[in-house]
């Protein structure tokens, strides 16, 4: 059977001192997969977009802010994560420069800035512990993992550069 991920983008965007990442807490959807976690900003590419688009649109839509500067820094395959078990493929990104005011919230929950060296106390997803050192270890190359789910749990983890 083929592999047919749902194809997203994940952001975190730097700020200008590039001591923050901007984070939104999931908590103002009842029926949200991800209630109560901090999680980047991105969702699922549109049909007619390329990773880069599709990743500026997200952070426009979530954030009101214009992407500048943005360096891919890796890639996941989600196997098992959605909600109903369906598999994702995730391009992850780092923003490194954009314009416009972050807002205090959006439709999923609050924004707000948090210390990179601050991400691991956040109720994260179990997996985002394992990636998120790759996203801000300032190797140049990027990593390409996945780390299967099965029923919201994380059961592997593996990547190469």
């Amino acid at each position: 059977m083929p592999y047919t991920p749902i194809v997203a983008t994940l952001g975190y965007v730097l700020s200008p001192d590039r001591r923050k990442v901007l984070m939104v807490h999931r908590n103002a959807r009842p029926g949200d997969h991800h209630l109560g976690k901090y999680n980047g900003l991105g969702g699922k590419l549109e049909p007619d977009e390329d990773v880069m688009s599709g990743m500026r649109r997200e952070i426009r839509e979530e954030a009101g802010i214009e992407c500048g500067a943005m360096t891919l820094r890796g890639t996941i395959s989600w196997p098992g994560f959605g909600k109903q078990g369906e598999d994702w493929l995730g391009f992850l990104f780092v923003i490194e420069d954009f314009s416009g005011d972050v807002p205090e919230r959006n439709e999923e929950g609050d924004l707000s800035w948090v210390p990179i060296e601050a991400l691991a106390e956040l109720p994260l997803w179990e997996g985002d512990r394992h990636f998120l050192p790759l996203v801000f270890d300032g190797d140049p190359r990027p990593f390409h993992g996945v780390m299967p789910y099965r029923d919201g749990a994380m059961l592997s983890w593996r990547y190469s550069r």
